[in-house]
C-alpha cells in the first residue's frame, strides 16, 4: 500500500482528521486519538503503515514477514508493515478499519455523539 492509497482510504472513514507530524508522517485520528500512521522512519527506508490492533491481530500479524511491532507503540498493540507488499491492500484496509473502530470505541459517548458516530 502506498502512502497515497493509505491516505485515500483513511479519508473515507467518518469524522477523521489528518495531520502531518514527526517529520512528515501522515497521521490519522478520530476524536484526537491516533488510529493509523504512514511514515518513513529512516533515511533509507520506504513508507511503512502502522496501526492499532486487537490483541489477537497483533499476535497474528507479528508472525508475518515484514510486519513488526511498531516502534514506540508496540506496548499499545500497534504493528508496522515495512514492506508495502507484505499484505494485500484490502487486508490492510480491513485492519485500518478495525483500528479506527477500536479507537473510536474508546472515545466517550459524548465525543462519539459530537463526531456523529454514536450508534443508536
Amino acid at each position: 500500500m502506498t502512502r497515497e492509497e493509505f491516505d485515500r482510504f483513511c479519508a473515507t472513514l467518518p469524522a477523521v482528521t489528518r495531520v502531518e507530524q514527526w517529520g512528515g508522517a501522515s497521521v490519522w485520528k478520530i476524536g484526537g486519538k491516533i488510529f493509523a500512521i504512514c511514515s518513513n522512519w529512516g533515511p533509507d527506508t520506504q513508507d511503512g503503515v502502522s496501526f492499532k490492533c486487537s490483541d489477537f491481530s497483533y499476535t497474528l500479524l507479528c508472525e508475518v514477514d515484514s510486519v513488526v511491532p511498531a516502534p514506540y507503540l508496540a506496548r499499545a498493540k500497534w504493528v508496522q508493515i515495512r514492506d508495502p507488499n507484505a499484505l494485500a491492500n484490502d487486508e490492510i484496509e480491513d485492519y485500518i478499519q478495525a483500528a479506527y473502530s477500536i479507537v473510536a470505541a474508546k472515545l466517550t459517548r459524548a465525543q462519539r455523539k459530537a463526531l456523529g458516530i454514536e450508534s443508536k
